[in-house]
Formats: structure tokens, sequence, C-alpha cells
């Protein structure tokens, strides 16, 4: 199926495989691509050098294109962009939208650049600067999340801009595909859907939670970093949502004790990037830290398998899965289905 993404990417499916901390890694993003879907690197969570050896890990399991996405307000985002220049990675995508510095230098070099939008003023804003193409996630999609809907969201933004919309939040199958394209939207962007697959490294037993999980399960807290976030209702996040402003500023200074720790991270960094997410919002110092470290609950719940000390980002559609397909099981099926779908709807007229 070609459309305007397929084309601008050269991969051979309308679908996106969305960057996702701690789950998005070299075997995911490498699944993705060779089923013929644009594979996403989520790269916050990694060092510079884990960021070129993660790209090259990559290449070395496949020759199809694929992505990095980038936290734009990171203080070394320019040193992970170059990293991106010299190893020809084919897109980078963003959470936040880009300055203009780094779309031009990014464009200069041949990269397509494709931020994450959740209003039409934002897709606006980065289609003037020369972003190539824009991913609109509506409040259905997992982690940080907006308010409007996607199918609210996603034809205010095809009608403002001229480059390719991506859509994401609330995709899952072919059906899916075929109403964002109706919208006008060149693809889709999914997360959980390949979270939920055989190819994902998240822990069998986190995976089990997901799939046992109702539409109801999904909750939208702003008790973990002060910003509305998408995840699973768990025991630690009602507990978040229970703790008075101390509590929650002693756990905080744990946990990003911890992520410290492990990262490599040095406390004024850390404190670098939670300002990043503060600015313009009004968030208490502890949020600060938790906005800081929120990787870290991350790690506990997608790599160290402990949903008791960690958050589960998680879109709506986790309620409407039942299953662990590979990549190119999921992949193959999507496109069936909305080839039967379109099928189907030429028929009925």
């Amino acid at each position: 199926m070609e459309t305007a993404l397929t084309r601008l990417t050269g991969v051979r499916h309308p679908l996106v495989q969305t960057g996702m901390g701690w789950v998005a890694g070299p075997r995911l993003v490498s699944a993705t691509a060779n089923a013929g879907a644009l594979g996403i690197l989520a790269s916050a969570t990694m060092t510079l050098d884990r960021l070129r050896a993660a790209v090259r890990e990559v290449r070395a399991r496949t020759d199809a294109p694929f992505g990095v996405n980038l936290r734009a307000d990171a203080v070394d985002a320019g040193d992970r962009v170059r990293i991106l220049i010299e190893e020809g990675v084919r897109v980078a995508s963003f959470a936040l939208a880009p300055s203009r510095e780094l779309i031009g230098e990014l464009k200069e070099a041949g990269v397509v650049v494709m931020p994450t939008v959740g209003a039409r003023r934002h897709a606006e804003k980065v289609a003037a600067w020369g972003a190539d193409a824009v991913l609109v996630q509506g409040t259905e999609g997992g982690g940080h999340t907006g308010e409007v809907a996607t199918t609210v969201l996603l034809p205010q933004v095809v009608d403002a801009v001229d480059v390719p919309v991506v859509a994401a939040g609330g995709f899952f199958d072919g059906r899916g595909l075929v109403a964002a394209l109706a919208y006008g939207a060149a693809g889709v962007a999914m997360g959980t859907r390949f979270l939920l697959t055989s190819d994902s490294t998240v822990p069998e037993a986190v995976k089990a939670r997901y799939l046992a999980a109702t539409v109801r399960d999904v909750t939208v807290t702003r008790a973990v970093d002060g910003l509305p976030h998408r995840m699973l209702r768990t025991d630690l996040v009602e507990a978040l949502e229970r703790s008075g402003r101390v509590r929650g500023a002693l756990q905080a200074v744990r946990r990003a004790a911890g992520y410290r720790k492990l990262s490599g991270t040095s406390w004024r960094r850390m404190l670098q990037d939670g300002l990043a997410l503060r600015h313009g919002k009004d968030l208490a110092w502890s949020q600060v830290l938790l906005a800081a470290n929120t990787p870290m609950l991350l790690k506990a719940s997608m790599v160290d398998g402990r949903t008791d000390l960690g958050v589960m980002a998680s879109g709506q559609v986790a309620g409407v899965i039942d299953d662990l397909p590979s990549c190119a099981q999921l992949v193959e099926r999507i496109m069936r289905e909305a080839e039967d779908t379109r099928r189907r709807l030429t028929a009925s007229r």
C-alpha cells in the first residue's frame, strides 16, 4: 500500500512502531523494519555511546529503513542529531517539537524529520520550520498525552498542514488504518500494539498484565510527573495519587538517586531535564524530580518486570488486544484487514 509516508521513508507499509522508552530497542525495531513497517528506536534513556551501538545493531539486523526517537529538549540533543547523521539513520522522530536549527541540520543531511504533536498549532509550527511529516497523537495514546481524541485532532491537523500526517492513538488493526486514511492521514503509528508482540523484549509477566487489562484499567494520571500520563492503573499509581507533597518529594529523591546511579547521569543533568519539562507548567519540585526520573519507573516494569515498583505506559487499545503475534504476523494481518475493509466498502456502494 503506497502512501505519502511510504514514499517519504522508503518502507513498504504505512505503519509506524513508536519509540517507546526501554521497549523499542534493536530487536523490536529490526523486527518491525524487516516486516516492512517503520521501526523507531527509543534513545532518550541511552548514553551517546549506547545510542551509536544500538543504531549499528539495528543495521546489522536489517537492511530496511528505520528511525530514532529523540528528546528535543535534551541538553545533548545536538550531539544525538550528529550521531544520527553520521550513522545514516533514515528518520528522526521527536517527542516534543525540535528547534528550527535541529530540523535544518537534519534536513541538510537528508534525514526525514517527523515530530510528534498533540495540537494543531504545534503541527503548523514544525511544518513551517521544515518538518517533513508530523505524527499526531490523540488522547487515546499511551504515555504523555493530551485531551483531544484522535478522531477530532487528526482532521484538524490534516487540514492545517501540507506535509504527510501520521495518526497515533487508538490504532491496532487494519480497520483503524483505513479509517485514518479516510481522514487524510498517510499512515498510522502504534506503540502498545507493537509492545504486545513476541518480538518485544518486555518481560512475559508484564505482557500478561497488559493482556488482562480492560479498557477501564487504562487511566490518565498526573501523579507520576505532574503531566497527563496514560498508563495502566496499578497499586503504585494509586499510591502516588494518595501521596502528599512531602512523601512524594521523598519518593522522587529516592528514585532519582537510583536512576542517576544506573544511567551515570549527573544531578545537574537530571534537574536540567526535569526543568525542561517544567517549562511553562505549574510543577512542584517533587514533580520536577519525578519528571527527571520517570525513565526509572518505566524501566522497573519494562525491563525488570517489577510492576509493583514501576509504571506501565499504555494506550487505551490495551483493553482490546488479546494476543502476542510476531511483528511480521502483525503487519501482515493489519495489511490484510485493511485490504479486506477497503473491498467491503467498495462493494457496499
